[in-house]
């Protein structure tokens, strides 16, 4: 098994400075409907998460914000950093917003941005194909972003390649196509009858446990990422308990990374569901480093490996895994 040493390392990708990028004065201002004073926070978005940069009080349900910051770009507003914020596509244009404080922000509408409208009207479509899209918009953020955020994780090393290169140059030195290209190095180092990488992270006692030490002894290992907050991770986990009850006498086990931020609601998650498993999570949310060794850019996600340390099948759920399962230990006591 390749050994990847986590401690330490950094993916600095947001940080670079590029030629591309452009210094500007953001001229924002809004209403909040329903909402007559307090504070809207603006925020930069980094790896799907949000951090503040700035906060407007709100005068007679009216704030503004007026700061050199990198456009074009993608920011956050909202009135609770705890909670959700609004996605919002800014340029060096003045732009206005009618924030809704009662949906989530669901109805909020945003006039000025071109990038924002062309954002709404990606949103609306089905059944997009992202080629086609980049080729309509080859120099629009719009473009670069989507690639990142909503196909990166259904998509091959190549099939990432090829949209980027049909991306217009001055989008490649942001930090959307810069994870891209890192990630497309990764999903080549963990793609199918490779060594799994090696990585040691935190059990919930604080204790560090090293998943390479949980393979040989066993014929096959499920390493599983999730977190209690993902939806679709908790309903897929009936399936996993059941694969896990039906095959670990056959050599079966599972090794999971949880990508919580709360060690509370993770430990609770893992009792709830009745996970009995191998579990570990640095609680870093989408930073955590067993996902970015891996590439993970959506969960549930997973990779069968080998008692050799052979990545063997990836991302197998339900009856799939049950199956694969079967037709791997069927003859084994």
């Amino acid at each position: 098994m390749k050994k990847y040493v986590l401690t330490g390392i950094i993916i600095a990708v947001f940080a670079i400075s590029c030629t591309d990028k452009k210094t500007g004065n953001l001229s924002l201002s809004g209403t909040v409907e329903g909402v007559q004073s307090g504070t809207v926070y603006l925020q930069k978005f980094r790896n799907k998460t949000f951090f503040v940069i700035d906060s407007a009080e709100i005068g007679n349900g009216e704030f503004s914000f007026s700061k050199d910051v990198e456009l074009p770009e993608i920011y956050g507003l909202t009135l609770d950093t705890l909670k959700s914020s609004f996605l919002v596509f800014l340029d060096e244009n003045p732009a206005t917003v009618v924030l809704d404080s009662t949906h989530n922000y669901r109805n909020t509408k945003v006039e000025g941005s071109a990038l924002h409208d062309l954002f709404v009207e990606y949103k609306k479509e089905r059944h997009i194909k992202i080629d086609s899209f980049i080729r309509q918009h080859p120099a629009s953020l719009v473009s670069a972003y989507t690639l990142y955020r909503d196909f990166s994780y259904r998509l091959s090393p190549e099939e990432i390649k090829s949209n980027i290169q049909l991306l217009d140059s001055s989008l490649w030195n942001t930090p959307y196509v810069q994870v891209l290209q890192e990630l497309i190095t990764t999903l080549e180092v963990v793609a199918v009858g490779n060594p799994a990488p090696d990585f040691t992270a935190n059990d919930a006692d604080g204790n560090p446990v090293t998943f390479s030490e949980h393979l040989g002894n066993k014929e096959y290992v499920l390493l599983d990422f999730w977190a209690s907050w993902c939806g679709p991770c908790r309903r897929e986990n009936p399936n996993i308990v059941k694969a896990y009850n039906n095959y670990k006498s056959k050599g079966f086990d599972i090794f999971a990374v949880s990508l919580d931020k709360s060690k509370e609601k993770w430990l609770e998650a893992v009792e709830k569901d009745s996970l009995t498993w191998t579990h570990v999570s640095d609680l870093l949310f989408w930073d955590s480093e067993p996902a970015k060794l891996y590439g993970v850019r959506a969960i549930p996600a997973n990779l069968l490996i080998d008692k050799n340390g052979i990545i063997v099948a990836k991302n197998l759920r339900g009856e799939e895994l049950d199956k694969t399962l079967d037709d791997l230990l069927r003859d084994k006591n």
